[in-house]
């Protein structure tokens, strides 16, 4: 992989070729997630080997955070908005704000796969659901969940109990579907977006007792 989108190459250099590829893949993308679900997206960046393509040799999170210069991609967007706003962010990875329409409840893989199951048996309310190439399942809850999760830990008894379980919320992102993360490869859908769930997801608490539980005995 050639990084261009954080590198020394520039920005202006490609944007040439970049719109010769005209509306992409993930330009379509993009537009599902603005113009059909009602999210915002943000141009991300990109790794291989370990190199991010920001640049930045010391990189937190390589190929997993927000381009610091590229703009948001906001919800609503039409197809032939999302298509140019892409033709300027060549390669960018699509990453999803957390804590506007929704937060997410992220948990191992095979304890998010295993309460997946339990759910649908259960006919739990339930809105998308994706899993990381780096092991993660990521399920989509309404908002507010990241400052709610101690107290509703708390209330389910489960606060002490040393759950492989987190909630991202404002200020957090994450990967969207078909972009590789960090290098390792890309996310996928368990569970894709529906209308019926896109802007309005399930209430964490509906949720939260069965992750804990099989985080807790997929730890033990």
């Amino acid at each position: 992989m050639g990084f261009t989108i954080g590198g020394t190459r520039g920005i202006g250099q490609i944007r040439a070729g970049s719109r010769r590829r005209g509306r992409t893949t993930e330009a379509t993308a993009v537009a599902e997630y603005t113009g059909l679900w009602g999210w915002a997206v943000i141009p991300g960046a990109r790794a291989a080997s370990g190199k991010c393509s920001c640049g930045d040799a010391g990189c937190a999170a390589p190929g997993a955070h927000p381009l610091g210069f590229a703009l948001e991609v906001p919800a609503g967007a039409t197809l032939d908005e999302a298509g140019k706003a892409w033709a300027d962010v060549p390669g960018a990875s699509l990453l999803l704000p957390a804590g506007r329409t929704f937060d997410i409840l992220d948990v191992a893989a095979v304890a998010g796969r295993r309460a997946l199951v339990r759910m649908e048996r259960m006919g739990l309310p339930l809105g998308p659901v994706c899993a990381t190439p780096d092991g993660r399942c990521q399920f989509f809850v309404a908002p507010g969940a990241a400052a709610e999760l101690p107290r509703l830990l708390y209330r389910m008894g489960w606060d002490d109990a040393d759950l492989d379980l987190r909630c991202l919320g404002p200020g957090d992102h994450i990967t969207a579907p078909p972009s590789d993360r960090g290098g390792l490869g890309p996310v996928r859908w368990l569970r894709p977006p529906s209308l019926d769930t896109a802007t309005a997801p399930p209430e964490a608490r509906l949720l939260l007792g069965t992750l804990a539980y099989i985080c807790h005995r997929s730890g033990s």
